[in-house]
C-alpha cells in the first residue's frame, strides 16, 4: 500500500475514533451549516475525517483502499491529493449550497473525497479491469453508489453527508478530465455513464424532488 494512502487512512481512523468517544470534539469539527456560515469554514475539511460509527468508517476506508491505487499509479501522489482534498471541498461546497438555508444541517464523513477518488479511478481504468470486491465492475459500483446517495438525501434518516457524495464525484470527475482530457476519446463510455447520475441529481434538485 502506498505510504501516502496509509497516512490518510490512519489519520482518518484516529480522528474518527476520537469523535466516537468525545461528543464535544465531534460537534466542534462536524459539518454544520450555521457554524460554517458564521465563519468556521475549516469544518468543511475537518468533517471529512469524522464518521458516524465504525461501520461507516470501515466502508469508506475499504472503498478508498480499493480505488485509490489506480489514481496514485496513473497520476502520482500530488494529483491524488488534489483529487482527494479537491473532492472533499467540492462535496462540502455543494452541501453548503443545497442546504444554505437550513442552519441546523449537520453532516460528517470522508464520502465526498472517496467518491471523487472512485470517479477518478473509473475514468482512468481505460480497460475496465478493476472490480470492486473482486467482481463488481467499478463503473457499476460508482453509479449505484450515487443513486443510493439520492435515496439517502431524500430519506434524511442520518447525518451522513450524502449530498457530499455528489459534490465529491463532480470534483473528482472534473479534476481528472482537466488533467487527462484524452479520456474523452480513450474512455468515452465511462465519461458519459458517470455523468448520468450527476445530471439526475441536478434535475431532481431543480424540480424540487429532493
Amino acid at each position: 500500500m502506498d505510504i501516502l494512502l496509509l497516512v490518510i487512512m490512519g489519520i482518518t481512523a484516529l480522528v474518527s475514533f476520537k469523535g466516537f468517544n468525545d461528543y464535544d470534539f465531534f460537534r466542534k469539527y462536524e459539518f454544520h451549516v450555521g457554524r460554517i456560515r458564521a465563519g468556521e469554514q475549516l469544518r468543511m475539511i475537518t468533517s471529512g475525517f469524522l464518521h458516524l460509527d465504525f461501520a461507516h468508517l470501515i466502508f469508506n476506508m475499504l472503498t478508498l483502499y480499493f480505488f485509490a491505487p489506480i489514481v496514485i499509479d496513473r497520476l502520482g501522489n500530488i494529483y491524488f491529493l488534489y483529487i482527494y482534498f479537491g473532492s472533499m471541498v467540492a462535496g462540502s461546497l455543494l452541501t453548503l449550497y443545497m442546504h444554505k438555508n437550513d442552519y441546523s444541517y449537520r453532516a460528517i464523513g470522508a464520502s465526498g473525497a472517496v467518491m471523487g477518488v472512485i470517479y477518478a479511478s473509473i475514468l482512468l481504468d481505460i480497460n475496465q479491469e478493476m472490480k470492486f470486491y473482486g467482481f463488481i465492475p467499478s463503473y457499476i459500483f460508482g453509479i449505484v453508489y450515487l443513486l443510493y446517495s439520492i435515496y439517502g438525501m431524500k430519506a434524511k434518516k442520518d447525518n451522513i453527508g450524502h449530498t457530499a457524495h455528489f459534490g465529491g464525484a463532480i470534483g473528482g470527475y472534473l479534476i481528472t478530465l482537466i488533467r487527462e482530457p484524452s479520456l474523452f476519446e480513450t474512455n468515452t463510455k465511462n465519461v458519459v455513464l458517470l455523468m448520468i447520475p450527476i445530471i439526475i441529481l441536478f434535475y431532481m434538485n431543480k424540480t424540487n424532488k429532493l
